[in-house]
């Protein structure tokens, strides 16, 4: 932990407890309505425990809800997002502990050096949206969007505090007589009323995220700064105050901002409007958007994840088989829809369970720059991305003899066991012969398409990496297989896991070696090569070969066809997805790069 995150927290008080599981507490981050968020250690590394309310926590109403909302939030895709990493419902007092991002405020930001750059409220606007569509995404609604939940880190945008804001209002009745979690300036009109907790739906977030954008483009509140009643009445009455913001952000905010749920755009619009391709935006927006293709292929991978995400709940048999195989559990339904009358958006008559982790990452320097700092793209999806310099190169590892692998098309069904123990039944299985758990992806302007012809095809016509959309489920400890076919020389497979936001282990398999990587740390795109494994028996082209990865804590082992390729002990990511894609070895390769896969099976072996 540096001195700079342990400036960033306040002292503990007496009182404060020290401890809590295995996180040893050390700073106050911030107090809310729902509890006190503290800067903890877990073995060396920083994170954020919200410790929950002493009166709430009395409730077992509350903790039987918080149990639940806290798989419903770990289920969140990772775009723009904290993850959650654990909780303890039945610790006295119960917890939660959640990435720690070390970044200001955007509230503090804003009162220090003012209204942000239209380019930097534009990249903000895209960052919450694509934080807002994946949460929405998973049945989750956040309720408490402002600014003070809205961190400037460097990376990708990320959105904080937790929620758990469902459970508390459920168990406390919005805390005390008169109160209501959430702060009134960023609520929207549905939210102050009698049936406020009926109503409550996703387009509330919208209506907090227009206020958001129009705090951080113009330093104002749009309906004011007064006492939370006369606050209150705006919101349902008058119009907001929007002068200073600029076409054509300013136009969406206003729709944001419609006192009439049904008026409004869902989050996943905002972000296809924010994105469209085509549209005209003002030089300074083009140039800083350009700069950041992190934060792009962030929002683009949003988009294709909400396509087919589900939630499933713990406990139950989770294996997903492609096209509804039988044995498949089945997703619990999503939040009831609001019923139209007269838009997208009606009263809602039921909620979804709302537990969420939003946050907006930009640094200061960027900020005082003009340029948001969220790093280069990851995946290539938005444009060229670099492939490892001859520095990544040179921290290749001295690879030991492998075993001589068999020449064979034959693949083995299931992959190795691995470490010290058989990985269970697979949580995901699909065959790659069409669409299924992965997507069809075309994208024109680089020339890449991830498309169906007996098996998962991805093809790419300029160089730098591309990722399918798959499921994105994220697992610690996870072993996973898959059929490899290299179709065009130069060509070569990549396989993530561990992988979140634009950073985890890259797999990358050649012709005459497989490569274990870092991919993404920092900067979301360098690549930092842990060992090359050289493959005394290359890959033919057009053959197939299997590749079994496991992860099991810090060790990381590597087969092909059976035989096992090498072992690396690494500690750099801890969880996330596992993605399927291409990714030359060099970037004197040249184009077209063509690669196939088939025969999926992902295995979760605890994590």
């Amino acid at each position: 932990m540096t001195g700079e995150e342990e400036r960033r927290s306040a002292a503990l008080q007496p009182g404060d407890p020290r401890r809590l599981g295995r996180y040893e507490l050390v700073g106050r981050l911030g107090q809310g309505g729902m509890g006190t968020v503290y800067l903890a250690r877990d073995a060396g590394r920083p994170v954020a425990v919200k410790v929950i309310r002493a009166d709430v926590a009395a409730h077992e109403e509350f903790r039987r809800r918080f149990r639940g909302e806290v798989e419903r939030a770990r289920q969140v895709p990772p775009f723009c997002t904290a993850e959650v990493l654990d909780a303890d419902p039945d610790h006295d007092p119960p917890y939660l502990v959640v990435e720690y991002v070390d970044g200001p405020s955007l509230s503090d930001v804003v009162a220090e050096r003012g209204p942000l750059s239209p380019a930097n409220l534009h990249a903000l606007a895209i960052g919450v949206a694509t934080a807002l569509t994946v949460i929405h995404g998973a049945g989750v609604i956040h309720r408490d969007l402002k600014p003070s939940n809205v961190l400037l880190a460097p990376g990708s945008p990320k959105v904080i505090d937790f929620g758990i804001a469902r459970a508390v209002e459920a168990t406390s009745h919005h805390t005390r007589t008169n109160q209501m979690l959430g702060t009134v300036g960023y609520m929207a009109p549905e939210r102050f009323g009698s049936d406020a907790a009926r109503v409550i739906s996703p387009a509330a977030d919208v209506f907090a995220w227009g206020a958001v954008l129009a705090y951080a483009g113009t330093g104002r509140q749009p309906f004011g700064v007064d006492t939370p009643p006369v606050v209150a009445a705006r919101i349902v009455t008058q119009p907001p105050d929007l002068a200073g913001l600029v076409p054509p952000l300013r136009d969406l905010v206003e729709r944001a901002l419609a006192k009439d749920p049904a008026a409004r755009p869902t989050s996943r619009e905002l972000l296809d409007m924010l994105l469209a391709p085509g549209q005209v935006r003002p030089p300074a927006v083009q140039a800083a958007l350009a700069e950041q293709p992190a934060l792009l292929a962030a929002a683009a991978e949003a988009k294709a994840a909400t396509e087919h995400f589900a939630i499933r709940p713990a406990g139950h048999d989770t294996t997903r088989l492609a096209g509804g195989t039988p044995g498949a559990a089945p997703a619990p339904p999503p939040p009831a829809p609001p019923a139209r009358t007269g838009g997208r958006w009606g009263r809602v008559a039921s909620v979804a369970l709302a537990v969420a982790v939003l946050v907006t990452s930009l640094t200061v320097a960027g900020i005082a720059s003009g340029v948001l700092p969220f790093g280069d793209d990851g995946d290539g999806s938005d444009g060229a991305t670099p492939t490892p310099t001859a520095t990544s190169q040179a921290t290749t590892a001295a690879t030991n003899s492998p075993p001589t692998p068999p020449a064979t098309n034959s693949a083995p069904p299931t992959p190795p066991a691995t470490n010290s123990a058989a990985p269970g039944p697979p949580v995901v299985r699909d065959p790659l012969t069409a669409p299924g758990l992965w997507k069809v992806r075309e994208d024109e302007a680089q020339g890449t398409t991830c498309t169906f012809d007996r098996a998962l095809v991805v093809a790419r016509d300029s160089t730098g990496p591309y990722r399918c959309p798959g499921p994105t489920d994220a697992y610690t400890d996870v072993s996973a297989a898959v059929d490899v076919r290299l179709e065009t020389p130069g060509s070569c497979a990549a396989l993530w896991f561990r992988f979140a936001g634009n950073a985890g282990y890259l797999v990358r398999v050649c012709a005459d070696s497989v490569e274990l990587a870092t991919h993404g740390v920092g900067d979301g795109a360098s690549v930092t090569v842990l060992r090359t494994m050289a493959l005394d028996d290359p890959i033919p082209p057009d053959t197939t070969t299997r590749i079994a990865v496991s992860a099991r804590r810090t060790t990381i082992s590597i087969d092909r066809d059976g035989q096992r390729v090498g072992t690396v002990d690494d500690a750099t990511f801890t969880r996330g997805r596992v993605v399927l894609g291409t990714f030359p070895a060099t970037t004197e390769e040249q184009p077209p790069f063509r690669v196939a896969f088939t025969n999926v099976e992902i295995r979760s072996l605890g994590g």
